[in-house]
């Protein structure tokens, strides 16, 4: 089965930057808990969910970010909109977020807002795990990691937001 292009290019930088992985065919899963039922050995909290918001910033303009969480928590809203100096913010629309990674679905969207152009923030609680594991484009396709080379991959700012 053809994935997104996106599992390909997650899969090359991976291996370009000599990282640790593994990789998980599966039925197609939206949520976090959906995903957690199918990936043995992993837990929710280790389950990264990648969610794309739109905010306007102190001056005024419109820019889409990315956080990311562990699958078990919810992000603080008033923290988050601290965080991000945001004058106001919103979840992507589906649209949008098709539009911003190039088809990819919700439930899809990999912790790579680098790869995308967007800026990354990582809920620090994420990484106390040694490894993580998402959905890396494809609702099918997941990837497991160690967290220190997805800091070293992706780069985030790392912060609070739960």
């Amino acid at each position: 089965m053809p994935y997104h292009q996106t599992v390909t290019d997650i899969l090359n930088l991976l291996k370009q930057k000599d990282c640790w992985f593994k990789t998980f065919e599966h039925e197609p899963v939206v949520t976090s808990e959906e995903a957690a039922k199918l990936r043995h050995g992993y837990s929710i909290s280790q389950g990264t969910k990648a969610i794309i918001v739109k905010i306007k910033n102190s001056a005024g303009e419109n820019e889409f970010v990315m956080l990311v969480l562990p699958g078990d928590k919810k992000f603080d809203s008033p923290r988050v909109k601290k965080l991000l100096e945001a004058r106001e913010f919103r979840f992507a629309t589906e649209e949008e977020i098709s539009k911003l990674t190039n088809g990819i679905r919700i439930g899809g969207i990999p912790p790579f807002g680098n790869l995308f152009g967007i800026r990354v923030f990582a809920e620090k609680t994420l990484l106390d795990n040694e490894k993580i594991i998402f959905n890396a484009g494809d609702r099918s396709f997941s990837i497991a990691m160690k967290a220190e080379d997805y800091l070293k991959v992706v780069k985030p700012v790392v912060e609070e937001m739960v």
